[in-house]
Order: C-alpha cells, then sequence, then structure tokens
C-alpha cells in the first residue's frame, strides 16, 4: 500500500514561505496524482493544490493563486508544494493524499477520489 510522508511544516511569519514535501514509499509516484488539502480548526478540509500523473495539469484554490507552487520530481518519489507570501489563514495542517490514475486526467479536488493519506503537517502563520 502506498505510504506518505509529509515534512516541512513550521511556524512562520506572515509573508514568509515554506516548502512542504511529500514523500512516498512502497510505490512510485509515477501514475498517481497528487492533492495538497489543509484543514484549520474548526473548518472543513478543503483541497489547495493538485498535480496529475505526468505533471501537466496542476490546479489551485483561488486563495493561494500565485503564492504556492505545487511540484513534482518522480526520479525522488516526492511531490513539492511551494508557499510563498504566507498569510495568517494559511495556518492549517497541512495533508497529502494520492490516487492512481494511468490514464494522465487534469488532477481534482475531491476528496473521494484520494485514496491515500499522509499524517500530516502543521503550518502556522504568526507573528
Amino acid at each position: 500500500q502506498l505510504q506518505l510522508v509529509e515534512s516541512g511544516g513550521g511556524l512562520v511569519q506572515p509573508g514568509g514561505s515554506l516548502r512542504l514535501s511529500c514523500a512516498a514509499s512502497k510505490f512510485t509516484l509515477d501514475a498517481y496524482t497528487i492533492g495538497w488539502f489543509r484543514q484549520a480548526p474548526g473548518k472543513e478540509r478543503e483541497g489547495v493544490s493538485c498535480i496529475s500523473t505526468s505533471g501537466g495539469s496542476t490546479k489551485h484554490i483561488d486563495s493561494v493563486k500565485g503564492r504556492f507552487t505545487i511540484s513534482r520530481d518522480n526520479a525522488k518519489n516526492t511531490v513539492y508544494l511551494q508557499m510563498n507570501s504566507l498569510k495568517p489563514e494559511d495556518t492549517a495542517v497541512y495533508y497529502c493524499a494520492a490516487y492512481w490514475d494511468p490514464l494522465f486526467r487534469p488532477c481534482v479536488f475531491e476528496r473521494g477520489e484520494y485514496d491515500y493519506w499522509g499524517q500530516g503537517t502543521q503550518v502556522t502563520v504568526s507573528s
């Protein structure tokens, strides 16, 4: 079974940057679409960014467009989320998730599509 481990979270001041990593084990990520989700206290878990198997399709929610970038390095079996110009409202636990897609379709944010989830990493944006 695919296992995902997030890292790179922490405390950062508003306007700062963090890079989250999602590393896979047991299987290679080549045929998996990867999504980053986040959940703030008292809120629903929401999709933030996703990337298709080929990397040719990415998607971001409006609130992070222009600030977050998702990328994948299949050779390292890792997906990254570069987060710049962070705001206090970005504070949440960030999760990476995956679903198998050998058809190279555009990625989606529907949580039900994702079969594998990491344990999450805390991101706190505060002065």
